[in-house]
């Protein structure tokens, strides 16, 4: 490929940006036209990825024709809640017959829908095996860092995923392929809940035993959910399951786990986000997940629990105790 677009210019999207950039011309479209004249100026996203140059194959822009224009596939790496919005806006203007693949990790609460199956309803004229989504336990600053790490790009025909592979793998970033769109994508979404359970443990002050109990049975839900959707089970066991999980609901760099840890020391929800630059899709997406796991009849209890302290309705310890005295059962 020789040129490619990154919609989002959060943490994760200047990331993508700059492991694209590296052998690609990368466009970067920020929402605030500022924020891209900052980047444009300073060769660097401090609000966001602070203290990483970016190399001039990163080219900002506010401007939307600019910033798909001939490129070869774009990577959108807009918050859940905006993601339609934003997808619609720039439809009539991507080029045809290009991959194009979420970022994403998050479920829309209207539709219950997942971002791939939002790009699909709002392009119904493209092909939808061009679309797929990249996950994995992919802390931004870490990658951006040149941390080894890896992720699992997806797609429902190779060709795409393969491209996009070609496209990011490098001697610190390694990128696996994978043709299970849901499976991938729930594992992603799935695990923004469960960090925030991972938090309110740690906020707790519990050890390392209830947090690997907790993440071990949090693995159970996600599968059971993503296998109800459609996913195969062996996709959870990989980078988009309990890969991604393990980054997400160990890291203090975690949104999601910060906001559990914060809960579980007796903060207000509200005055936790506020506070927050950057989106944690577990705090939507708990709804969304509680939303489909009804509509599958699938048990979530962790999910429950997580949803009903978010909802103000009982504290952290409250909801670990509800769990730790449930009906015993056989281990699966």
């Amino acid at each position: 490929m020789e040129k490619v677009a990154v919609i989002g210019a959060g943490s994760w999207g200047t990331t993508v940006a700059l492991l694209a950039s590296k052998t690609t011309a990368t466009m970067l479209w920020a929402r605030r036209p500022e924020l891209a004249e900052e980047i444009r100026s300073t060769r660097r996203n401090e609000a966001y990825l602070p203290g990483i140059d970016l190399s001039d194959s990163v080219v900002p822009t506010g401007d939307m024709e600019e910033a798909v224009a001939g490129v070869e596939a774009i990577l959108w790496a807009v918050p859940s809640h905006g993601y339609r919005a934003t997808f619609a806006r720039f439809v009539d203007l991507i080029p045809e017959d290009i991959p194009l693949i979420s970022l994403t990790k998050g479920i829309e609460q209207e539709t219950l829908a997942t971002m791939t199956r939002v790009m699909a309803e709002a392009a119904p004229d493209r092909d939808p095996a061009l679309m797929g989504v990249l996950t994995g336990p992919n802390l931004a600053i870490e990658v951006a860092q040149g941390q080894p790490a890896a992720a699992v790009v997806a797609t429902p025909k190779p060709g795409p995923a393969r491209a996009i592979q070609e496209l990011l793998m490098g001697p610190t970033f390694r990128v696996y392929t994978n043709d299970d769109v849901i499976g991938c994508e729930m594992g992603g979404a799935l695990k923004n809940v469960m960090a925030l359970a991972s938090g309110m443990s740690d906020g707790l002050g519990f050890g390392d035993n209830t947090r690997a109990t907790l993440l071990t049975r949090a693995l159970a839900e996600i599968t059971r959910l993503g296998v109800a959707m459609g996913g195969r089970p062996l996709t959870f066991a990989g980078l988009a399951g309990v890969g991604d999980l393990i980054a997400t609901a160990s890291s203090t760099k975690s949104r999601n786990y910060q906001v559990g840890f914060a809960l579980a020391r007796g903060r207000k929800l509200d005055d936790i986000v506020s506070e927050m630059r950057m989106v944690a899709e577990g705090v939507k997406t708990t709804r969304s997940a509680l939303g489909l796991a009804h509509q599958h009849g699938v048990e979530m209890p962790i999910a429950e629990q997580v949803g009903r302290v978010l909802a103000g309705e009982v504290h952290p310890r409250e909801a670990m105790l509800t769990l730790m005295t449930r009906t015993a059962k056989p281990e699966i």
